[in-house]
């Protein structure tokens, strides 16, 4: 059921959600407050944010015993640690003493050291050293640790979770599972980490990225020339869950595999290409030489992060050419990223204005359909915007 802060808010902005609820052939875009009011942003933290399975990164990030990276879920400061013994832990990245944060950026140490009191945690959360406090009666280092958080891996990705309560990691990504694993993750190797900060709100990112009806137009420069696809190669899942399989180019200046094939993709051609959404916030973009996971972080109702990971069969990393061919797939996907900032960064800034009216939608954007509708589903309540009202 929708809370009532929820539910008011169908209708504090002078809108309704009746758009997205049509079918694809009758339906409109989502009104301009999903994506810039604070109270439907409140919304998604407590919705998404705090009860799903979140990616988090790759193992080898963290390959060796002391390695670690820091991130912020939502507001919340989080370590992931490999620990002496080789185990993988994330855990709160605040003292348990004043809630100091004793972890900064990502690195190898051999301890964690709080900068306020100088307590000392192990790469487990676990307190070590807690100078002058011997006198304080009932208190036990042994007893002490950082709150710990749910971690699991799949194909060598790393995924957390804030809810002690959420299904496990296999059952959440089961479906990604059956239609993924043939790409083998897991028998891939991190080669570029990109970062990049945009003006907009993160729902727009996977909007975005699973927006094939802007391809020709804006990316026609890059790789939009050598793309293709029909909604008969479409699957939508519940939950906003999407599969798509097209033809497209190796995500090189020239269309063409610079590291050659992935060996288990051998037989498909060069313009094999596929992707999957999984909700909350990370799609999967799979090519005949290599597979970029995105995820787009919310830091705001109208900032985000997205992270890009490209990854690349074990073997090419013993080529001697290989960092200059990582640059130039580093370089190439700024230059299309680049090319979306400005479209969503203008959409972003319309979805405040008095002059704003969501469109209707081509049946070109089923995904993005598909999408909206798991998203309202999970925000407002099953039948928020259908005949019958909010829940």
């Amino acid at each position: 059921m929708a809370t009532k802060r929820g539910t008011d808010n169908l209708t504090g902005h002078g809108q309704d959600l009746t758009g997205p609820r049509h079918s694809i052939e009758r339906a409109s875009h989502a009104p301009g407050y999903i994506y810039s009011s604070p109270e439907v942003y409140a919304l998604e933290q407590e919705r998404f944010f705090f009860q799903d399975w979140l990616y988090m990164g790759r193992v080898e990030e963290v390959a060796n015993p002391g390695d670690f990276f820091t991130h912020r879920i939502a507001g919340e400061p989080i370590v992931v640690a490999r620990d002496k013994s080789g185990q993988l832990n994330a855990f709160y990245n605040m003292c348990p003493h004043r809630g100091v944060e004793f972890a900064f950026g990502r690195g190898n140490s051999r301890s964690f050291k709080c900068p306020y009191h100088g307590w000392v945690f192990d790469h487990t959360g676990q307190l070590t050293g807690a100078a002058y406090m011997k006198d304080a009666v009932g208190f036990n280092i042994a007893d002490c640790r950082a709150k710990p958080v749910r971690l699991g891996v799949w194909q060598g990705n790393i995924f957390v979770t804030l809810n002690p309560d959420a299904p496990s990691l296999e059952t959440f990504v089961a479906e990604f599972e059956n239609d993924f694993a043939f790409l083998r993750m897991k028998d891939c190797r991190l080669g570029n980490r990109i970062v990049i900060d945009l003006d907009c709100n993160w729902k727009f990112v996977s909007e975005n990225l699973m927006d094939f009806y802007h391809v020709g137009t804006l990316h026609a420069k890059t790789f939009g020339a050598k793309f293709a696809w029909t909604n008969d190669n479409v699957k939508l899942k519940e939950k906003s869950g999407l599969t798509i399989w097209y033809d497209a180019a190796p995500p090189t200046p020239g269309g063409e595999p610079l590291l050659g094939k992935m060996p288990w993709l051998e037989d498909r051609p060069h313009s094999f290409a596929c992707t999957g959404f999984l909700a909350p916030n990370l799609t999967i973009f799979g090519r005949i030489d290599c597979i970029r996971p995105m995820v787009a972080w919310p830091l705001g109702v109208d900032k985000c992060q997205v992270i890009v990971y490209h990854l690349f069969p074990e073997k090419v990393f013993e080529r001697p050419d290989i960092q200059e061919k990582l640059k130039i797939y580093h370089d190439y996907q700024i230059t299309v990223l680049e090319e979306d900032r400005m479209m969503i960064d203008s959409m972003q800034k319309a979805m405040s204005t008095r002059g704003f009216k969501a469109g209707r939608m081509s049946t070109l954007e089923t995904p993005i359909h598909n999408y909206i509708n798991g998203y309202l589903d999970r925000i407002f309540g099953t039948s928020a915007g259908r005949a019958g009202g909010a829940d």
